[in-house]
């Protein structure tokens, strides 16, 4: 079996999508973008958690790897196109991401994401934004509905901890674009220093 990278958030998908890697027999290491100060602790208390569970099930020790992307929201909100804020910021969770792989020596990169259920998550938007790297990205999920991935949730213990109260990420535009061109996109990531903002992030990272 591979070594791959998890994105981790504190919600309901990504500890389902990392379970079913872990009952496959893949060997994990996990990674969450801390929004803070666009969201509270919670995202990171919820990860840590979900990760407590998960080891003490698949007997593995899952890194994790906690990198700040709060000051990367703050360089695109201010210098990009808010409409295409989602995909750029999932952009750059991709590049931080594929950093951590070559450091760990993974050979893939892996996400709960599921087709539509989010701004970020159409065709057109998953394709701007896993463009940003080159290792292959696994999707446990990508057929599943709300219900399927919640019922899943729920039989492995991970449902309580990802539904506790916390502040979603307030770094979400208000009208997202579920549509994106790669051109477009490119053209936005012009107007910042893209290889300086990844190397802060990933200097920056702590091993939990």
């Amino acid at each position: 079996m591979a070594r791959g990278v998890m994105l981790m958030s504190g919600g309901i998908d990504s500890p389902v999508a990392l379970h079913y890697l872990l009952r496959q027999g893949h060997e994990m290491v996990a990674v969450h973008m801390d929004n803070r100060p666009f969201t509270d602790d919670s995202p990171l208390e919820k990860v840590v958690d979900h990760l407590t569970l998960l080891r003490e099930r698949y007997q593995q020790p899952i890194p994790l790897y906690v990198v700040p992307h709060g000051s990367t929201q703050v360089t695109l909100m201010r210098n990009t196109d808010r409409h295409v804020g989602c995909v750029l910021c999932r952009r750059f969770m991709w590049r931080s991401a594929e950093r951590i792989a070559e450091r760990e020596q993974a050979r893939f990169l892996a996400t709960g994401e599921a087709l539509g259920q989010v701004a970020s998550q159409t065709l057109s938007n998953m394709r701007s934004a896993t463009a940003s790297v080159h290792l292959p990205i696994v999707r446990p999920l990508i057929g599943f509905d709300k219900h399927e991935i919640e019922s899943v949730a729920k039989s492995i213990g991970t449902y309580g901890i990802s539904t506790r109260p916390g502040v979603c990420c307030q770094a979400v535009p208000d009208r997202p674009a579920t549509r994106s061109n790669l051109v477009q996109i490119l053209q936005e990531e012009e107007r910042v220093d893209v290889d300086q903002i990844i190397e802060d992030c990933i200097r920056k990272a702590v091993v939990l």
